[in-house]
């Protein structure tokens, strides 16, 4: 089975994860730098979960990692938008899940391919810009291995995220002036040395390359 790539936007609503170990951790986490409001249902807590808690790491709604000490409620998945569910417990995991199916609700089993509706890929970040490697939940080793193999390509912080950050500011301004982007020369411009001049430093002049080739 194939699944259907998607980039879920989670900010400001409400994600659940059972599960305090440092699995669950990781997974908070990355659901905490997408903006996502998380509750963590839990009897016993990490030291990696308490750490992330004690970080004060904030999504948009201003909140961050929000822990209940306690087994997870038969139903309560049905309360979020989207739930990762990492106790370890294959009975515990597979209720969750199953809660989570019969609400509508995005559910992830970590470890555990046929209690999920969606997986999460292995992803590498530079700012609004992101790689993700997915084996369709067969082979999350090989997914990570990729990932960093693509990682070491993507170069340091800072530049992608400039370069990204031409290209919006001038489609922003294309439409702002009532234009259309599509059917513009971006790729032209993408292959064109805008990347070199950003990382010699000469971002006017890659915005003016830009400009050219558009």
């Amino acid at each position: 089975m194939t699944g259907y790539p998607v980039t879920l936007l989670v900010d400001g609503r409400p994600c659940l994860v059972v599960g305090a170990g440092p699995i669950a951790a990781r997974k908070a986490a990355g659901l905490l730098v997408a903006g996502a409001v998380v509750t963590v249902v839990a009897p016993d807590i990490s030291t990696a979960m308490e750490e992330l808690a004690a970080e004060g790491s904030v999504g948009a709604a201003g909140e961050g990692v929000r822990i209940e000490r306690r087994p997870y409620r038969s139903g309560e998945a049905a309360d979020y938008r989207l739930v990762v569910t990492a106790t370890g417990d294959p009975v515990v995991d597979g209720a969750v899940a199953a809660d989570a199916e019969a609400a509508g609700v995005w559910v992830n089993a970590a470890d555990d391919p046929a209690h999920c509706s969606f997986y999460l890929p292995a992803l590498a970040r530079r700012g609004p810009v992101s790689v993700a490697v997915s084996t369709d939940g067969t082979s999350p080793a090989l997914a990570s291995w990729l990932r960093d193999r693509l990682d070491s390509e993507l170069g340091p912080p800072g530049e992608l995220e400039a370069l990204v950050g031409l290209l919006a500011q001038a489609r922003a301004e294309i439409r702002g002036a009532g234009g259309r982007t599509e059917g513009l020369n971006w790729r032209g411009a993408l292959d064109s040395d805008m990347l070199e001049l950003i990382r010699s430093g000469q971002v006017d002049q890659a915005r003016e390359r830009l400009r050219t080739c558009l």
